[in-house]
């Protein structure tokens, strides 16, 4: 299941089933977990370790040195979860060793062509880059966001889980759990991911407490610390809504609003 044009570095570690494509490159201190497919012209620098069922298709570049001036040749890695699935010149850095020293991606993610996520990035769970759709460092993205295509994540910005950053949306502040974010350049909040909550199952009561959650927070004219106050209180009967605050009392950075 290995093409013999291969070059596997003797240090790398192959599970069980794997296969891997004509002229792919398998560099030092890659691990490679059971089942994953890694097709033609693909290049994995280490250290790297990648789980079981991934595919990757041909011409991707993962775990290539992180794109920072800083950065001078220290021991940092990549970690990719379980049965992902990355596209055609999709290309992964790992970390840097001031940054965290690792660039995580969690299990079921979508990273479709061109997708670009830079160092010490920490990604969770069943999250789908469009194409062209690429992370400065340091960003943290949350399980089951949709990045749309050629759009982008300034440094250090956080994404909270089911968010929907908009086609060519500039994201520059860290975006709260459920919010819709469009406009180019300066991309804004325009409600909340309604459509993707529904097709996850999200019940009609869910969906309204964070509606008048995201209504106190942009549309009252409440300060943040006035809209925190109420936000509090309605996060007495909804978990989500408590997400919601429990982000907002985490950022570092300015507050998309």
């Amino acid at each position: 299941m290995i093409h013999p044009t291969a070059l596997i570095d003797p240090s790398a570690v192959i599970g069980a089933n794997v296969s891997i494509g004509a002229y792919s490159v398998i560099g030092a201190e890659v691990e490679i977990g059971d089942g994953t497919q890694i097709g033609p012209h693909v290049v994995i620098e280490g250290p790297t370790k990648i789980g079981r069922d991934n595919r990757i298709t041909q011409f991707a570049s993962i775990g290539g040195a992180p794109q920072d001036k800083k950065f001078a040749g220290e021991r940092t890695e990549l970690v990719i979860g379980d049965r992902n699935l990355i596209r055609e010149f999709v290309t992964i850095n790992r970390g840097t060793g001031d940054g965290g020293g690792v660039t995580r991606i969690g299990d079921d993610n979508w990273l479709l062509a061109y997708a670009h996520i830079a160092h010490d990035c920490q990604i969770g769970n069943h999250v789908v880059f469009s194409n062209y759709a690429a992370l400065a460092g340091h960003v943290e993205i949350g399980d089951w966001t949709i990045l749309a295509g050629y759009s982008g994540v300034h440094q250090f910005c956080k994404v909270g889980s089911h968010a929907f950053i908009a086609m060519g949306c500039l994201v520059g502040s860290d975006v709260p759990p459920f919010v819709m974010m469009a406009n180019e350049q300066q991309g804004r909040p325009r409600g909340i991911n309604s459509e993707g909550l529904k097709r996850r199952g999200f019940e009609a009561s869910r969906i309204a407490a964070i509606k008048r959650a995201y209504r106190t927070l942009y549309m009252t004219g409440l300060s943040l610390p006035e809209a925190r106050e109420q936000l509090t209180a309605q996060a007495q009967t909804s978990d989500d809504v408590r997400a919601m605050l429990e982000f907002l009392e985490k950022s570092e950075r300015a507050l998309a609003r």
